[in-house]
């Protein structure tokens, strides 16, 4: 059976999104700091179709999170586009070809039909929930990997339900203050550290989700 996994980036104080989230702003004040540790790296420049970019540890971790991934599913506000009705003109924050090269599942109330995309990517909108977002999402991977990219309340969803298997956190040494907790209404999941790498950006923790 396939792998579920997660990578996501957060602040010492434990929150995957800065305070006044917004269709405009949607990481919140001061979220995009998150990222900031992977956005120079050559795996992130080559994933997004860029040349150069630094090789070092955290591009070996970024290479290593896209690799032996089949499938992807994140939530409504992941992909964008506001709250309710769907927008169709709205195609993602990544352009005609987004970096995930594999069918990506959107966890949304809404239905829309599927959205193909460049470079082997098509959005398909589920609102039957997450189990039946996952079923979909291990038939369409086969072997591979799923990885549940975000945002935050995707991710504590699967780990409140006991479906996610690995949980790799990029923890950025910056404090938010408030925002989206990761890790909240989770209940007491028993996570297994497996590897540390750090860097002078950011310190990776991956953990084995035991059950």
């Amino acid at each position: 059976m396939n792998t579920v996994t997660c990578q996501i980036s957060i602040s010492l104080d434990g929150f995957a999104a800065g305070p006044e989230q917004s269709a405009e702003d949607p990481l919140g004040k001061g979220g995009t700091r998150l990222h900031e540790w992977v956005l120079p790296t050559e795996a992130w420049r080559r994933q997004h179709g860029l040349e150069g970019g630094e090789r070092n540890a955290d591009s070996e971790v970024a290479d290593a999170s896209a690799r032996g991934v089949g499938a992807v599913i994140m939530g409504r506000r992941m992909f964008g586009g506001g709250g309710g009705p769907w927008d169709e003109t709205w195609t993602g924050w990544w352009g005609d070809e987004p970096p995930f090269h594999a069918p990506v599942f959107v966890l949304t109330h809404h239905a829309r039909e599927p959205l193909a995309m460049q470079g082997g990517t098509t959005f398909t909108f589920v609102t039957g929930g997450i189990e039946p977002a996952l079923e979909q999402a291990r038939a369409a991977a086969g072997a591979q990997d799923v990885a549940i990219a975000g945002g935050a309340s995707a991710v504590r969803q699967y780990l409140a339900a006991g479906l996610l298997d690995e949980l790799h956190l990029h923890i950025v040494p910056i404090v938010l203050g408030a925002g989206e907790r990761l890790l909240e209404d989770v209940g007491d999941p028993k996570l297994e550290p497996v590897a540390v790498v750090a860097s002078p950006a950011v310190t990776h923790v991956s953990y084995r989700v035991v059950r």
